[in-house]
């Protein structure tokens, strides 16, 4: 075996690093060359870089070339995603089915086209032989994300016709990694909980006549039960998250590595990865974390000075991770409102009562109200700041027990339905290669021969 520690920074590693922070780039020139940083102009706007007709966020109206903040809309294949949760809470059914169904073929089913959808999902639903043993319990990840990338990228291997671009494959792989994707997470979850803190391993076997959410509660909880008020909250922030347009980073991620050619358990993977950063698909954590924080630190959760007094220590960068964040406030787009947070927020109530837990989420609305306020006076602000889709979903989680490494995945477990349909879309578009420019803005050197250095 060999005996170098993976993890270790060595001296040598230490002083080759200082090196390559050496090499900076002035930021003046990002201006003097008008570079859209993180593809953002200076009013906050997306760079244009291709269209799509799965997903549209509207966050402004524009009239006369004068673009004004407006309440944020969020629309699937042209229907409004109010419109969308509010159906299926007066039908009393799951959506997350329903909406990835709509996503995927661009119109809503009947009652006969969304049961054989929903057979054809719970047909898929099951791993290859030996699968769970020979790679979910073979070197088991800390970070859920890293499982789950690694499980899809090991998929290729058991798909004959892996490299396979055409729609009909394509179509066929992205129903079986939006069956698979609970699964992975959970007996990832599950086989890392064994492993490393010595609990019991326990794999239940799904339910095909489950819902999606109602099959994640049902296969992660050791007793198998759930409430109904749990699976409909569970099914809602699926719902939610399962897409959010083509210029969020993991479904651009995913347009930009479906348009080299390449296959879909790569593509995905890549997606993944992308997903699994801090400023993304990780953002609910801290924000977990953050309240957690707050809760030991504020002695009268009533008392609004004291909220605002942390709030403002969080922005001096004295209170919590120091950053000077207010996890869950903000969002690169929406200025006014988020209708995700705005939708999750109506459930989140309900949901507190049943757990005991209605000061958190008196909490929780105090800081929502509070943190906009606080910001404006401190920072200059150029759109509107509201609280985003994480603010609450990580509330959510808490309360129906999932564990934090699995806050993200389940973000993925409701995405891949998103990636699946722009994945298909840019196929079947058949764009060209996504290769955007960058400015070289280092100088010409000569060579220096050995002897002369």
């Amino acid at each position: 075996m060999s005996d170098i520690n993976y993890s270790e920074i060595t001296p040598e590693i230490l002083a080759l690093s200082k090196k390559c922070q050496e090499s900076t780039i002035d930021p003046a020139l990002y201006d003097k060359y008008e570079v859209k940083r993180g593809l953002r102009d200076l009013n906050g706007h997306g760079v244009l870089t291709g269209l799509t007709e799965v997903g549209e966020i509207e966050a402004y109206i524009t009239k006369d070339g004068v673009s004004t903040p407006t309440e944020g809309h969020l629309y699937y294949r042209g229907y409004d995603l109010y419109d969308l949760v509010d159906g299926f809470i007066k039908d009393d059914r799951f959506g997350f089915e329903e909406v990835t169904y709509l996503l995927l073929f661009g119109k809503l089913p009947t009652k006969e086209e969304l049961a054989d959808f929903c057979q054809i999902l719970a047909k898929y639903r099951t791993l290859p032989t030996s699968f769970v043993r020979d790679i979910i319990m073979k070197a088991p990840s800390k970070d859920m994300m890293n499982t789950l990338a690694r499980s899809v990228l090991t998929l290729y291997s058991y798909d004959e016709a892996a490299d396979d671009t055409s729609i009909p494959n394509v179509l066929r792989q992205s129903l079986q990694l939006i069956s698979l994707f609970p699964l992975l997470s959970v007996y990832g979850y599950r086989t890392y909980k064994h492993y490393h803190d010595g609990e019991s391993l326990v794999i239940h076997t799904p339910d095909p006549n489950l819902s999606t959410a109602e099959n994640i509660l049902y296969t992660l909880r050791k007793d198998q039960k759930y409430t109904p008020l749990e699976a409909k909250i569970l099914d809602i922030a699926l719902i939610i998250h399962a897409e959010h347009g083509g210029g969020n980073n993991s479904t651009f991620t995913n347009h930009v590595v479906s348009s080299s050619g390449t296959d879909t358990y790569s593509t995905v993977a890549a997606s993944l990865g992308s997903l699994k950063g801090p400023k993304h698909g990780g953002a609910n954590i801290k924000v977990v974390q953050m309240f957690e924080d707050m809760k030991v630190n504020i002695k009268n959760w009533e008392d609004e000075e004291e909220v605002k007094d942390y709030l403002n220590k969080l922005l001096n960068k004295e209170a919590f991770d120091k950053s000077g964040l207010i996890y869950g406030m903000g969002h690169a787009v929406y200025s006014l409102s988020d209708p995700r947070a705005k939708i999750l927020k109506s459930f989140v109530e309900s949901l507190s009562v049943e757990k005991g837990m209605h000061k958190e989420f008196a909490l929780y609305s105090a800081v929502e109200r509070l943190a906009p306020e606080v910001i404006s006076a401190k920072r200059k602000m150029y759109k509107g700041v509201s609280a985003n889709v994480d603010f609450y979903s990580g509330f959510v989680y808490s309360m129906l027990g999932l564990p934090t490494e699995l806050y993200t995945p389940i973000f993925a477990i409701s995405r891949i339905s998103g990636w699946s349909a722009h994945r298909i879309e840019e196929l079947i578009n058949a764009g060209k290669i996504i290769r955007p420019a960058y400015m070289n803005v280092a100088p010409h050197v000569p060579y220096i021969h050995m002897n002369d250095r």
